[in-house]
């Protein structure tokens, strides 16, 4: 019998605490209805200026917006403006990035160019001193070929008189 009374008397408590936040709730309905209703008679009272105000509201964030918009157009424009700028600046900086790139092939051209026009002047250089020593050596030649020209003819004229000698 405690054990059912024990039981019962739990349940009691909590059909009682469903019961008290039930009130509680239904109370803050009721004064939230209150509160509502008060509104609601507020607003009948304030509702034609109310409207002026709003008109009001609404002119003035109706100049806003076009004001913005022309802001927004003219913050477009400028977008635009530097866009192209920075695709013309990026051909640019291409075209001078091509530039330089050739630059650097005709400086490597005319490095090569040069390194050969020296070897050049080297080899000119080496033709020039190697004839001057064959014209000095065909001088020599000519000068020993006149030595043993003279050789031979004495030698023959010497041979003649010792033929006729004998």
């Amino acid at each position: 019998d405690r054990d059912t009374d024990k039981k019962r008397i739990e349940e009691l408590l909590e059909e009682n605490m469903v019961l008290e936040i039930a009130q509680k709730q239904s109370m803050n309905e009721s004064a939230h209805l209150g509160w509502e209703l008060e509104q609601l008679s507020k607003s009948t009272d304030l509702a034609d200026s109310e409207k002026s105000f709003v008109f009001e509201l609404n002119e003035c964030a109706s100049s806003r917006i076009l004001k913005l918009e022309k802001d927004n157009q003219s913050l477009q424009n400028t977008i635009q403006e530097l866009r192209d700028a920075s695709l013309t600046s990026r051909e640019s900086s291409l075209k001078f990035v091509e530039l330089e790139k050739e630059n650097q092939q005709l400086s490597k051209k005319i490095e090569k160019l040069q390194n050969q026009i020296e070897k050049e002047k080297q080899s000119n250089q080496d033709l020039e001193t190697l004839s001057e020593e064959l014209i000095k050596d065909k001088e020599q030649l000519q000068i020993i070929m006149e030595t043993l020209k003279v050789d031979k003819d004495r030698q023959i004229k010497d041979l003649k008189q010792e033929n006729d000698h004998l």
